[in-house]
């Protein structure tokens, strides 16, 4: 697992997604764990700006050449921002999973769930314990 990377600086869920904390909003993606695990994307699906969603809801899909799989939200809030460059190159997951790759910015509702969500080095734990 040592080749994994797992910036110091985001925080993760258990389904493998990163949230990076800018304020009140948050910047949400997969991880390069979640990423390799995929594959090659070919589709990403993504909500619509405006739409709420909660924590642990899922809110869009990623289709790789292996497996269709949900994406879930670390947070409860409203969906601000959206990545539309990944219409058109979803493979941007693959190549930068940490930075163009980003998915949607969320507005949070309660700041509270960023306590609930897992550090660098807990996440590391979770990755090497699966």
């Amino acid at each position: 697992m040592s080749d994994v990377n797992i910036p110091g600086n985001l925080k993760y869920t258990n389904e493998h997604e990163w949230a990076r904390v800018d304020g009140n909003k948050v910047v949400v993606g997969i991880t390069h764990h979640a990423q390799s695990t995929l594959g090659d994307v070919v589709y990403v699906e993504l909500p619509k700006v405006g739409s709420s969603i909660d924590k642990g809801e899922a809110f869009g899909t990623v289709e790789s050449v292996k497996a269709v799989s949900e994406l879930y939200s670390p947070v409860t809030g409203k969906v601000v921002k959206v990545n539309d460059a990944l219409t058109t190159a979803p493979e941007t997951l693959n190549t930068d999973a940490y930075g163009a790759g980003w998915i949607v910015e969320i507005e949070l509702s309660d700041t509270s769930q960023l306590s609930e969500l897992l550090d660098a080095t807990a996440y590391g734990d979770l990755l090497k314990n699966a």
